[in-house]
């Protein structure tokens, strides 16, 4: 062949063409074949992680729970405890119940929220975003399941609420003779030293062991705050009236509800509002948020039923007045087990938490004659106690708890007790403290005089009702 192309130089250069043209093909078809396996070989660029973006229906859920929350405090619980004081210190109550909830509110934004969750110091307190800054309509909040997010200024406005109700549930203990100044220098002492820390201990996660809240760190349950909110005014309240000492005439005359169609109305607040507080708390709009939904239903009713049925088996009628604080017990228990019980679990937590309720201020706070007003303590602390230690049972699976097979009774129980004791502990502690400041600044009771005379008058020169 190589012969007969150098003789014949046309064909010679028809063969080069061809030649050229056949290993032209031969790439390209050997290209073709190696592109997978080159694709294959060449290592695959990582996608840039996407950055959660809040869910509209958890955001909405979330802004209608705080709308609820901030229903508890005004009007709800104004209303409950006015209606429980004599008439002439009605105003005073809606007023003291207006005044530190709003002093609450304004301390959040300002640094209660940089001590609470504001970012990693220690585990008792955060330190940063004072004053809210660095947070803008962008900033976000993480939830319970991983990527779900809510905006921060919501979480902060939730948060909020739970803050000015709790320094609201402790006036309770305090009405008819505390004075208002002396309650606004204790809620700014109190919110700061007790209040923040125990949120920081119980609810924040931080970005190690040492900077993670020390009884969340524990592994401590506590859904929407027994400890946090409860057990905390409870004890805040027990400290302030054996502080304060007892009304004119307590345990010597009828010292009645002037209104208990008021306090009806404002116990129908509260459960309502609850829902925001206990569903909320799941932040997000789940599965999670209508357990403690149902259970704010189931434990509530039972409340109401077993406080009523302990009044008639020690001696006394059925009362309204009784059925409103069961339910109050009631809603109290639930709110630490709201997410980690079943709805018979509830009921459960209602029944017993009511019961020892109504014992305790039916029959041991008489003997022990202190003057914890509207029975602070004996609801919200007893029931809080009740509720908060009593989570490690009601998780287990037979009462319909969330509990795995790997679940812990005895260990959980434990973690629940020292939960307990460290709240009770911290917050006798700090209220003593906040007393005694607002007692050297401000003598702390009102005159026997005003007190005779009634708060409305005397404290605020006006009257709740004037006909």
């Amino acid at each position: 062949m190589a012969g007969l192309v150098a003789a014949h130089p046309a064909l010679a250069q028809e063969a080069v063409t061809a030649a050229a043209t056949a290993a032209d093909a031969a790439a390209t078809v050997a290209a073709e074949a190696a592109a997978p396996v080159a694709a294959a070989a060449a290592p695959v660029a990582e996608a840039a992680p996407a950055v959660p973006v809040p869910d509209k229906g958890d955001t909405a859920w979330m802004m209608v729970s705080t709308v609820l929350v901030m229903l508890m405090i005004v009007p709800g619980l104004a209303l409950f405890y006015g209606g429980l004081v004599r008439t002439k210190n009605m105003a005073s109550v809606l007023t003291q119940i207006l005044g530190v909830a709003s002093l609450a509110m304004v301390m959040w934004v300002i640094f209660g929220y940089g001590l609470s969750f504001g970012g990693d110091a220690n585990q008792f307190v955060s330190t940063g975003k004072f004053f809210l800054a660095g947070v803008n309509a962008d900033s976000t909040v993480a939830t319970f399941s991983d990527g779900v997010v809510i905006p921060e200024f919501v979480f902060i406005a939730f948060q909020m609420t739970f803050s000015a109700i709790t320094v609201a549930l402790v006036v309770g203990g305090l009405v008819e003779r505390m004075k208002f100044s002396a309650l606004m220098v204790f809620a700014i002492v109190w919110l700061t030293i007790v209040y923040y820390p125990i949120a920081h201990m119980v609810w924040y996660l931080g970005g190690d062991d040492a900077a993670t809240g020390l009884i969340f760190g524990w592994g401590a349950l506590d859904f929407a705050g027994g400890t946090v909110v409860h057990i905390n005014a409870g004890i805040s309240a027990l400290v302030g009236a054996l502080i304060l000492g007892k009304r004119i005439g307590y345990q010597k005359e009828l010292i009645a509800p002037h209104s208990l169609t008021m306090t009806l109305i404002g116990t129908g607040l509260l459960w309502v509002g609850w829902f925001g507080f206990n569903a909320g708390s799941a932040l997000e709009a789940n599965g999670s948020a209508g357990l403690a939904l149902i259970n704010t239903f189931t434990a509530t009713a039972a409340g109401v039923l077993f406080w009523m049925l302990t009044e008639k088996l020690l001696g006394h009628s059925g009362s309204l007045l009784g059925a409103c604080s069961g339910a109050i017990a009631g809603l109290v228990a639930i709110t630490p087990a709201a997410g980690n019980s079943g709805p018979f679990g509830g009921i459960l937590l209602g029944a017993i938490g009511a019961t020892a309720a109504c014992i305790f201020v039916m029959k041991v706070k008489p003997k022990l004659g202190f003057d914890d007003s509207l029975d602070v303590f004996g609801i919200h602390g007893v029931a809080g106690i009740i509720g908060s230690i009593g989570t490690a049972f009601t998780m287990l699976t037979v009462l319909g708890g969330p509990a795995g097979d790997d679940y812990a009774l005895w260990p959980q129980v434990w973690i629940q007790v020292k939960s307990v004791a460290v709240a009770i502990v911290w917050s006798a502690v700090g209220a003593a403290i906040a007393f005694y400041i607002a007692k050297a600044l401000t003598g702390l009771r009102v005159s026997e005089e005003v007190e005779r005379e009634g708060l409305d008058l005397g404290e605020h020169g006006e009257r709740a009702y004037n006909y």
